[in-house]
């Protein structure tokens, strides 16, 4: 899952960046409101986590533009400004979720989860497809109970074919949903995530096809 951290304060930026592509998300970081804008503009994001005090732009812009021009892409706002009235504007102005700093970031990391979730029409942190379960939360997956042993980057793979179950994924939503702008995925590097991910769920009561021109589509074998 991609997504962008708009945060003025650097040392905060860097180290929820950190913490939060350790938990299997990629992370794009912009640090003055004009900067996000324009990534909102011209990227696609699975989330965005807005701070509101930025320069260029105030986060209530940010998000006032993103909505006008018809951008659904969920967005949590994380501000020191803690007053209802500030919550209240931010929801009203079409915010899924509103967190005060200082925070725990296990809070906020749930958070996003959960915001993103609701995105999917998902209720819970777990996802199914045939035989085949993802634990979103522990980030672990199993077919017919048994453990899959995947590597992060095939995991975050797997996460978006099985969100995306039954929609055809193109090479590019794929390569936009696992990098960030500062790292790169060769074509010839994907081909290897998907060949390994394919080889992993051999046995699986699902198959992940390729539609040459269009892109990859994952299905149970027995309709479910």
């Amino acid at each position: 899952m991609r997504l962008l951290l708009i945060e003025d304060d650097c040392p905060l930026a860097q180290g929820l960046a950190d913490t939060l592509r350790l938990g299997g998300y990629s992370v794009d970081w912009m640090d003055t409101g004009s900067a996000g804008d324009r990534a909102l503009e011209s990227e696609s994001f699975d989330g965005v986590i807005l701070d509101l005090n930025l320069p260029g732009r105030d986060g209530f812009d940010v998000l006032q533009r993103m909505r006008a021009r018809g951008d659904a892409t969920p967005v949590l706002i994380l501000s020191a400004r803690d007053e209802t009235a500030d919550r209240v504007r931010g929801l009203d102005l079409g915010a899924d979720d509103y967190l005060s700093k200082p925070f725990e970031p296990s809070e906020l990391e749930a958070r996003l989860r959960a915001m993103i979730r609701r995105s999917h029409g998902a209720a819970s942190n777990l996802l199914a497809v045939g035989d085949l379960l993802l634990d979103t939360v522990a980030r672990r997956a199993s077919a017919s109970g048994q453990a899959l042993d995947l590597t992060p980057r095939e995991f975050a793979l797997l996460e978006l074919l099985v969100a995306r179950r039954g929609q055809v994924v193109s090479r590019a939503q794929i390569v936009n949903s696992l990098c960030a702008w500062d790292e790169d995925i060769s074509s010839n590097a994907l081909d290897i995530h998907i060949h390994r991910l394919r080889r992993k769920l051999e046995g699986c009561a699902l198959v992940l096809r390729t539609l040459r021109g269009f892109g990859y589509l994952l299905e149970a074998t027995d309709g479910a």
